[in-house]
């Protein structure tokens, strides 16, 4: 005899679905941003380091140019500021729909225990 899953419980399996795989987006880009951060971090301990009058070259495409110390650090040190904002807000976002796979997990067990007889609902 095989059992039919509730409506509500199979939309709930999906949504969860769509929600794990959001949230390994959003891990993922997070990885991402921390990478570049701790490059644009090394990057502007180097520049610290250097002398005023220092050669300082950037990437432009395929070619390097060079750049003054102040500019160099100038554009990193934007370039750090929008890559925090930007940590800040997958960190929020990350949390926002772990949360929210915290109660729709909440919710299936709920149902499961409704529908199947489970006490309790462990995942």
């Amino acid at each position: 005899m095989a059992e039919v899953v509730p409506p509500e419980l199979e939309q709930y399996a999906v949504k969860l679905q769509q929600l794990r795989a959001k949230l390994g987006q959003v891990q993922a880009e997070k990885g991402v941003v921390q990478a570049e951060l701790k490059e644009v971090e090394r990057a502007l301990e180097l520049l610290k380091g250097a002398a005023p009058d220092a050669l300082i070259f950037k990437s432009a495409g395929h070619l390097m140019v060079r750049v003054s110390k102040e500019d160099a650090e100038k554009e990193l040190s934007d370039r750090k500021d929008i890559l925090e904002l930007r940590l800040r807000a997958l960190e929020r976002q990350e949390s926002s729909i772990s949360s929210e796979i915290r109660d729709l997990e909440a919710r299936v067990n709920e149902i499961m225990g409704r529908y199947y007889g489970r006490k309790g609902g462990g995942g």
